[in-house]
């Protein structure tokens, strides 16, 4: 149930805070008046993408907050212990969901205080509130939505988590298999192209670092004259002339030595300057070394050059780099070795490719099998809720196609094709809904359908966004009667124009924008007894409200009371 809901600097919103009650919560308003705003929010709350063009312009960010009190059912525990949320092993627990929103991009999302992902609150929305908004009459023509009704009815998650793992592995498989069917037809042209390109890349035996190795090696062979100046230059500075830095930093280090005879700070030195004296040589030796194997040789910067020429020429042709070369040669070698060993792999894929087959098929016939068993009393409790809004002589049926044997058919939801007949008249046979309802009708059968398909609510708060809409009269007023039989059992929350829809609410609020100073501002306010009166009345009359329309709804009122 949604306790409370906060909003700040949304559309035309300034701040607005309302406290809703159990049972029938209904919103009314002028067109236009802001109503499916509040409706957008709760979206929000679910984990609904939010765009920065809903902050009130001249705002920097805006906050939306609600307050629910739901049934902690065991996927909602389950979503709350893996992301460290204490459930404290009570029956309800209370949700405190906060999203802000800002214009710079930093949208954050808080549960009970704890930052948390968008992720999650998508995870989690469900539990609290399930919004039937006004587009949703395309949705119900859908037959995937409709499968996905009657899954929900029949509470196949378990079913459904199986078939789709199965499908999964089953189309890896074959993607195995197809590949290998394409390998075994093409076999004859790519045996010889797989081979050279193998043979190729063998024979260029490319290893990583190998080109920076010989551009080093480039680069010394081209610059011998300088590399022997500049080492015997720096072997005279170190070691060989009188004034060598060794020479003289011996002499230094004799004086040190006399100096800590007499005293004993300068002898902590010693060790120092005979690391230093130590490095110092060895940097002369290494210079001497390199200077006197220094050897301009054309010979060898020749096969530098070819080898630098031969290695760009291969990885252009596979790649571009000498890793992407490299990865090509290995698949190469697993495709010949495929295509060499072809009869005993066709083998192991064909076997293993029946397998998967087998346990994908059971577990779709598992869950058409349930599918099936609750099919009839899906149309039964659809059925008896059609006659609780003025459809009493409507007929209902759900009708499965099930191919096990077409794998057309096979998907990660099984192999079942659904769809709802439905016939509004007595002496029609049932037609497909997407060809028979008529806009009226389309709303009272979602109204119906969305109702009997989750008859586990578990305490949530259900939220209509006018889905009474194009109907009137008798029909509107069989359309609230149904939505206070529902809030009898959960809090329902509903943006409605129908006087008789409203004529039912244990709360009533209305929506009103105003303008003033040249700003318009979107406000709400809970009606008393009298307020109702008048806002029923306007929804019956008009702009000009009579007395005659004030007489109205105080008995529509007391009709309902």
């Amino acid at each position: 149930m949604l306790s409370l809901l906060k909003i700040k600097n949304i559309a035309l919103i300034d701040r607005l805070d309302i406290e809703f009650a159990p049972g029938l919560n209904l919103l009314t308003g002028e067109t236009g008046s802001g109503k499916s705003i509040i409706v957008d929010t709760l979206s929000a709350l679910t984990g609904e993408r939010v765009s920065s063009d809903l902050i009130k312009e001249g705002e920097q960010t805006a906050v939306i907050e609600g307050l629910f009190t739901t049934a902690v059912t065991p996927e909602l525990k389950a979503a709350f212990d893996e992301s460290g949320f204490d459930t404290d092993g009570g029956a309800e627990i209370d949700v405190i969901v906060r999203r802000e929103i800002s214009l710079a991009g930093k949208n954050r999302v808080f549960v009970n205080d704890q930052l948390v992902t968008a992720a999650f609150l998508k995870r989690i929305g469900p539990y609290l509130v399930d919004i039937h908004g006004q587009g949703e009459h395309a949705n119900l023509f859908d037959q995937g939505r409709q499968r996905d009704m009657l899954d929900r009815f029949a509470r196949a998650d378990a079913a459904l988590e199986r078939t789709a793992a199965a499908f999964s592995e089953w189309r890896r498989t074959r993607g195995e298999v197809d590949l290998f069917k394409q390998d075994e037809a093409e076999k004859l042209q790519l045996i010889d192209i797989l081979a050279f390109q193998v043979d190729e890349l063998r024979r260029a035996a490319l290893s990583e670092g190998e080109v920076d190795e010989l551009e080093e090696e480039k680069r010394r062979l081209n610059n011998v004259e300088k590399l022997s100046a500049l080492s015997a230059e720096a072997y005279a500075s170190l070691y060989e002339s009188n004034s060598s830095t060794v020479a003289t930093l011996g002499q230094a280090f004799q004086r040190i030595k006399e100096l800590g005879e007499y005293d004993a700070r300068f002898r902590e030195y010693f060790a120092s300057f005979e690391s230093a004296a130590a490095v110092l040589e060895d940097a002369a030796i290494a210079l001497r070394d390199f200077r006197n194997h220094l050897e301009f040789s054309p010979e060898r910067l020749e096969e530098v050059e070819s080898r630098l020429a031969e290695i760009s020429r291969v990885t252009r042709k596979y790649g571009g780099t000498v890793a992407a070369a490299v990865e090509h040669l290995a698949s190469a070698e697993q495709r010949l070795r495929n295509i060499e060993s072809a009869e005993l792999r066709e083998k192991e894929l064909r076997a293993e490719l029946e397998r998967s087959r087998a346990i994908y098929v059971a577990a779709s016939s598992e869950l058409s099998d349930l599918r099936h068993a609750v099919a009839k009393a899906f149309e039964k409790a659809v059925s008896k809720g059609l006659k609780d809004v003025a459809l009493e002589k409507a007929r209902f049926e759900v009708r499965i196609r099930t191919e096990k044997n077409d794998e057309s058919w096979f998907g990660p939801r099984g192999f079942d094709r659904l769809e709802f007949f439905f016939s509004a008249n007595p002496g029609e046979s049932p037609k497909s809904i997407s060809k028979v309802a008529s806009g009226g009708e389309a709303s009272r059968l979602m109204l119906i359908l969305k109702t009997a398909a989750d008859p586990h609510n578990e305490g949530k708060t259900a939220v209509f966004d006018e889905i009474d809409a194009g109907i009137g009269g008798r029909v509107a007023e069989a359309v609230g009667l149904k939505l206070k039989q529902l809030a009898k059992t959960q809090q329902v929350l509903c943006v409605t124009h129908q006087a008789q829809v409203a004529s039912k609410a244990d709360k009533h609020f209305a929506v009103e924008k105003t303008a003033a100073s040249n700003r318009t501002e979107i406000a709400v306010r809970e009606l008393g007894e009298a307020e109702c009166i008048e806002e029923i009345a306007r929804m019956l009359a008009g702009e000009k409200i009579t007395e005659a329309a004030r007489e109205n709804a105080r008995e529509m009122l007391a009709a309902t009371a």
